[in-house]
This record gives C-alpha cells, sequence and structure tokens, in this order.
C-alpha cells in the first residue's frame, strides 16, 4: 500500500552542503584602489607576466576563457601591443573591441620581450606546453593569489571582478556626463 519512498535528498542526511562558507551571488567589482594596489605589487615584484594578464584582464573586460584563448597577434601582431584589439567572443560568437592603456602596452611589451613569444603562440602557454594555454583554472587561481596579495578576501572577489571593474567606473561617469534638467 505504502509504496512511496523517500527522496534521494531526504536520504542523504550526512552530506556537505557544497556551498557552505561561499559567497553566493555576483562578485562585486575591483575598486580603483585595488587595481592600483595589485598593479604596484605585481611590478615591485618583477611578474611581468602577471602583470600583463591583469593590465590587458581590466582593459579588455573579456571573459576568462577568452582572456586565455587569446594568441599574440590579437594583441602584438608586429611584436608590439596595439592601441585596439577586437576578439570575438566564444559565449556570445560577438566582436568586442577594446582599448589598450599605456601601462598595459608596455607590461606586454615588456612580457614579449622578456618571453620571445611569436605571432601565432598563444599569449599565455599553459604548463602542458606552448600549443595550449593557461588553463581558465590556473588563471583563477591566479586572481585569488593577487586578491589575497593586497589584503583582500578571495572568496569575495573573482575573475569576473576584473570584468565589472570597468563597469563601475563607466556607468557613474556616463551618468555623471549627462545634463541635469531641473524643473521650474
Amino acid at each position: 500500500m505504502n509504496d512511496i519512498s523517500p527522496s534521494p535528498s531526504a536520504t542523504c542526511v550526512n552530506r556537505p552542503v557544497w556551498n557552505k562558507g561561499k559567497m553566493i551571488g555576483p562578485k562585486p567589482p575591483l575598486r580603483p584602489g585595488h587595481v592600483w594596489a595589485i598593479r604596484a605589487k605585481l611590478h615591485l615584484e618583477k611578474r611581468t607576466r602577471d602583470l600583463a594578464m591583469f593590465n590587458l584582464a581590466i582593459d579588455s573586460k573579456l571573459r576568462g576563457c577568452d582572456l586565455m584563448a587569446l594568441r599574440v597577434d590579437d594583441v602584438a601582431p608586429n611584436s608590439y601591443a596595439i592601441d585596439r584589439a577586437t576578439i570575438r567572443q566564444r559565449k556570445t560568437a560577438r566582436p568586442v573591441r577594446f582599448e589598450l592603456t599605456e601601462p598595459t602596452r608596455q607590461a606586454l611589451d615588456d612580457y614579449l620581450r622578456i618571453t620571445g613569444r611569436k605571432a601565432g603562440e598563444y599569449l599565455f602557454p599553459g604548463r602542458k606546453g606552448p600549443g595550449r594555454s593557461l588553463t581558465t583554472r590556473q588563471y583563477a587561481r591566479l586572481v585569488s593569489e593577487w586578491v589575497s596579495g593586497i589584503g583582500l578576501d578571495p572568496l569575495k572577489f573573482a575573475t569576473n571582478s576584473m570584468r565589472r571593474y570597468a563597469e563601475s567606473r563607466v556607468i557613474p561617469m556616463l551618468l555623471a556626463s549627462r545634463p541635469v534638467r531641473h524643473r521650474h
């Protein structure tokens, strides 16, 4: 008569919660002070690859998978960083155009000079050889390291915090540039 069995979740009482202690929802953007602190720390520690990667992530606002898939000729076709680049996003298949600031171009030029990366190669190669890029997981670990290196909680900031940094700066600028209309 009672052939109703309990649900699978009701039988697994001792299973730990997978997101316990983790922040849910969108991560906050990095603030300008955080960005400058990370840049200064990477520069002082002479971490040229990480500085180039960080600056490029901030300027481009690309997702981690798109940032790791960049090749040298995407941002430096003649062995020198260009002013503007256009990348086709993997998720949306739409082209994204972004401008590289002077500190980013300088960091990329230093990185390319030191590593000798050539056109056609991945900009940030992984451990498994030059034919493979750095994984998004390795990139996420680097972001956590950068964030914790300046005293921030790595659980509160992630790779998307780098993308959202630019949004948090552009929207207030757009609002401030609007003319204020008063009613009389």
